[in-house]
């Protein structure tokens, strides 16, 4: 069944305010989004001090935080991959 992408969301924002709410250093949360057609990439930075945060044990919450990203993808039909620097 083909189905016309009839709803965008912003994938940033959600990454954004997800890792905000774990970070110590909110302001320093950034996300750079690039497209591709349905490929989106999402790029997240933090500071330096909380990347152990955003990743967790075993890359836990940094899985976590992709599978949220994933499901939410499905709504449009779009193919997310977050990357962590």
């Amino acid at each position: 069944m083909d189905e016309t992408r009839t709803q965008q969301i912003d994938f940033s924002r959600i990454l954004s305010d997800m890792v905000k709410a774990i970070v110590d250093n909110p302001d320093d949360v950034q996300v750079a989004e690039a497209r591709d057609g349905t490929n989106v990439t999402l790029t997240l930075t933090v500071s330096p001090s909380d990347t152990g945060m955003i990743i967790g044990r075993h890359g836990n919450i940094a899985n976590s935080l992709r599978t949220v990203m994933r499901a939410a993808a499905k709504i449009t039909g779009d193919k997310v991959t977050v990357e962590i620097k």
